[in-house]
């Protein structure tokens, strides 16, 4: 088999982009969705892999800038779209597309890439670590109650159009981007992604509403979400479908939840994407008839070892040298001495003494906070070669908040 792996093209998109649907089970999209899609794509940074006419390969990368611990917002390649057909699978092209993909990103001056996984096997190979989880929560409303802070009486809420405050909302959402790791700054267009609400996603559900919470005239936060009536032999029992929630202080949140538990005719809410540490957690009656549950969301994957571990800060001092496997990007390769703290970091080639040996990919998920280096040694995934390393490199890398992907890309 002879392949041609290329940038796409604008008049390539369509059998591109129709590969990857095919790849994903072969149902198409609503014109609303794949048009969305179509202005997002970034074409000089996607790429497709050809068999004579037929594309058979996918692979894209957005231009974020995520946020790490310290507050930095990092140049990251958000991989997307990645697919091969089912009649060229075990040939190779994944790993053409990975290898292309990320001597490009290193190209390109980007330290970082990061993707969300279909299957979580897949990505481990070419260094890509799991470095954010995510919370899905289903609360019995009828059993749950919350416990406000002071000041949530005194936050108004009101319906609204959602595309009438959307860019209110997104100035909101920017202001906490990098209060979190893992948040991406939304660049022009990607708002759209929030209104987002075609009839045949909405399985039963009713089309997007908003309500925002404002105090002295002042937005202090939204929630996007959906309603499914339901009816019972019993009566109502339609369940509210949150999409988006924030608020910038503690009464703006509550408050919001708070409306959300007492929308008449439901007896659930259903939240899929909330971080894991979220105050919500520490606001209900009874966590037991929440129904939690925490899978993985964001792979990390570090292009330049060095140039992403001084892009964040450090929670405490620390001063280690990583002994890091990286097969797959060799310059990546070999001994890194780390020294920094909370107002920045070095990271430099050493002949030193190893003090800790690991691969990208343990890097990878430690970097943003969420997955410490003594549960991974714990696991055989890192190897301490000076007592005490393990400890002090671990603390270092924590995070006072969960990093959290807000949303898919």
């Amino acid at each position: 088999m002879t392949t041609d792996v290329r940038v796409l093209g604008k008049a390539d998109w369509d059998a591109w982009y129709g590969t990857l649907e095919l790849a994903f089970g072969g149902v198409a999209e609503s014109d609303e969705e794949r048009e969305l899609w179509r202005a997002l794509t970034e074409h000089d940074r996607s790429i497709g892999v050809w068999d004579g006419d037929a594309c058979v390969g996918t692979a894209g990368a957005f231009s974020f800038r995520m946020a790490v611990p310290g507050g930095a917002l990092v140049e990251t390649a958000g991989v997307t779209m990645v697919g091969v057909a089912a009649t060229h699978r075990r040939r190779g092209i994944l790993t053409s597309m990975m290898r292309r993909q990320l001597d490009d990103v290193r190209a390109w001056g980007e330290p970082l890439a990061v993707l969300t996984a279909s299957e979580p096997v897949i990505y481990g190979r070419f260094g890509y670590g799991a470095a954010t989880r995510h919370m899905k929560a289903d609360i019995d409303t009828t059993r749950v109650t919350l416990s406000v802070p002071a000041g949530t009486d005194d936050v108004h809420l009101r319906y609204v159009r959602p595309a009438d405050v959307h860019e209110a909302c997104e100035a909101l959402y920017a202001r906490r981007v990098t209060e979190r790791p893992g948040m991406t700054a939304r660049q022009p267009g990607w708002e759209r992604l929030g209104l987002l609400d075609p009839q045949s996603e909405r399985n039963g559900a009713s089309p997007l509403q908003c309500v925002v919470a404002e105090r002295a005239g002042e937005l202090v936060g939204y929630v996007r979400f959906a309603v499914k009536p339901e009816w019972g032999w019993q009566g109502p029992k339609g369940s509210v479908q949150v999409r988006d929630i924030e608020g910038v202080d503690p009464a703006a949140y509550a408050a919001l939840w708070r409306f959300l538990f007492d929308i008449d005719l439901t007896s659930s809410v259903v939240a899929r994407n909330r971080p894991v540490d979220d105050a919500l957690l520490e606001m209900v009656s009874d966590i037991r008839r929440c129904d939690v549950t925490v899978r993985d969301s964001l792979y990390v994957r570090l292009v330049e070892v060095g140039a992403a571990l001084e892009a964040r800060t450090y929670q405490a001092p620390l001063d280690v040298v990583f002994e890091v496997e990286d097969a797959f990007c060799p310059w990546n390769e070999g001994r890194w001495r780390l020294t920094g703290d909370a107002k920045g970091a070095s990271c430099e080639r050493t002949a030193d003494a190893a003090d800790l040996s690991l691969s990208v990919r343990e890097l990878g998920a430690a970097y943003l906070g969420g997955t410490s280096l003594t549960s991974l040694a714990a696991a055989g995934r890192v190897r301490e070669l000076r007592r005490g390393a393990l400890a002090e490199a671990s603390v270092a890398f924590g995070s006072d908040v969960a990093p959290w992907l807000p949303h898919g890309f």
